[in-house]
């Protein structure tokens, strides 16, 4: 299983099958592959803020991804002539090819490029080839990441580190601690200057703190999972 940065929060997960999160592509200044270019079996949607959103309904109708999401964004995604299963915090759903997907909670906000509301912001943990993963979406620090979402035993864990919107780096740093993680990969900064920060510092800062190990990525860039 590989694991690629293309950017900002989008992540493409590749194994038996090719998972894709938020793919916000078009209009990011620091997206590392075209919408048109981009492959996936199943998109993982966190919320319906434009960084997340992004190019979702162009890749699932040329694709044919599923796309999995809370039922409110999912029911919009379906009247966009896209595959989407709508699930809601907690709920959990085995498919038949392998893939097993949870929603969990995410603390941050949600709703339509055009302002309409879509239900609440999510994470997922995601279950693929024998690995645990967790992809913690637009959120700030809560204590069921301790609590709810570190007894799965995760092997990865995505999380934000851009400040403002999300969590910044020393929050970051109290959830690689309380999610216990044995790898974990910062996302969700300097796409913009206003998420400005230091990501090897925070490679530093996991490393030196937790028994974790921490992979910096550039948009592009890929390692093994």
């Amino acid at each position: 299983m590989r694991i690629k940065f293309l950017g900002h929060a989008c992540v493409q997960v590749i194994g038996s099958k090719t998972i894709l999160f938020d793919p916000y592509l078009t209009g990011n200044p620091v997206a590392a592959a075209k919408a048109a270019d981009v492959q996936a079996d199943y998109i993982l949607l966190t919320h319906g803020h434009g960084d997340h959103l992004g190019d979702t309904v162009a890749i699932a109708k040329r694709t044919g991804a599923k796309v999995v999401a809370m039922v409110e964004l999912a029911n919009w995604l379906s009247q966009q002539g896209v595959d989407a299963m709508g699930m809601n915090i907690g709920g959990s759903y085995q498919f038949e090819d392998g893939l097993k997907v949870k929603l969990v909670p995410a603390w941050h906000s949600s709703q339509l490029p055009d302002g309409a509301p879509c239900g609440l912001a999510a994470g997922f943990i995601f279950w693929l080839d024998g690995k645990c993963l967790y992809h913690a979406g637009d959120t700030g620090l809560f204590g069921d990441m301790r609590e709810v979402i570190a007894p799965h035993d995760l092997d990865w864990a995505f999380i934000p580190i851009g400040d403002y919107y999300t969590m910044g780096p020393a929050d970051a740093l109290c959830a690689a601690r309380w999610l216990n993680a044995k790898n974990y990969l910062p996302i969700h900064y300097n796409t913009f200057p206003l998420l400005k920060q230091d990501a090897a510092a925070f490679k530093a800062a996991v490393e030196q703190n937790t028994p974790a190990k921490c992979a910096v990525l550039q948009p592009g860039g890929e390692c093994e999972a």
